[in-house]
């Protein structure tokens, strides 16, 4: 009987993952800095860059945990749709998404990766975390390519209520945008 220990490296890269989300999230990829990364890490900057060679590798690590944390929710939420429906899939999976961004973390580190989606490897996670949700929401909710194109666009509608601040405005505008859209507090 064999017994399989971590190394360190594979201990700590998730720790930097989760820091990088959060640095990243706040400050973009421009903004954000390695050494931001590691004093949020608790480690040397030096040790993030043994993790990770290039900034651009730490934020696809980032956005690759992101997408990974935006799929878990889907499924939470459609393993608890009570309307079995792929329509009822769909809006479970909506309400699970809306619950996970309320803290705008996940939502703000996407909007991030779209600014800089124009950095090869940073596009090809961009689109390779898309397709993930986009081939989950259909595959576990049976619905029809419309319905999942109006579910992503539904989301990206409310990615950007959210990060333009509109819902509590009163003008007419910000009303028809919102018109019948809620996200946690």
């Amino acid at each position: 009987m064999t017994s399989t220990s971590l190394s360190t490296a594979e201990l700590r890269k998730p720790v930097v993952a989760a820091a990088a989300v959060r640095e990243f999230a706040r400050g973009g990829y421009h903004g954000a800095t390695i050494a931001d990364v590691a004093r949020a890490a608790q480690i040397s900057p030096a040790y993030v860059i043994k993790l990770f060679p290039a900034k651009e590798r730490l934020f696809v690590t980032a956005l690759e945990t992101c997408f990974d944390r935006v799929v878990e929710a889907l499924a939470s939420g459609a393993d608890r749709a009570v309307d079995q429906s792929p329509d009822g899939i769909l809006e479970a999976m909506g309400d699970a998404y809306a619950h996970l961004i309320a803290d705008r973390t996940l939502l703000m580190l996407q909007v991030h990766a779209q600014s800089v989606a124009d950095l090869p490897e940073i596009g090809a996670a961009l689109r390779a975390g898309l397709q993930q949700v986009v081939e989950f929401a259909q595959n576990r909710s049976g619905a029809s390519d419309e319905a999942v194109q109006r579910f992503i666009a539904y989301g990206q509608l409310c990615h950007l209520i959210v990060t333009a601040q509109v819902d509590d405005l009163p003008e007419a505008w910000a009303q028809l945008l919102t018109l019948g859209i809620r996200h946690p507090e």
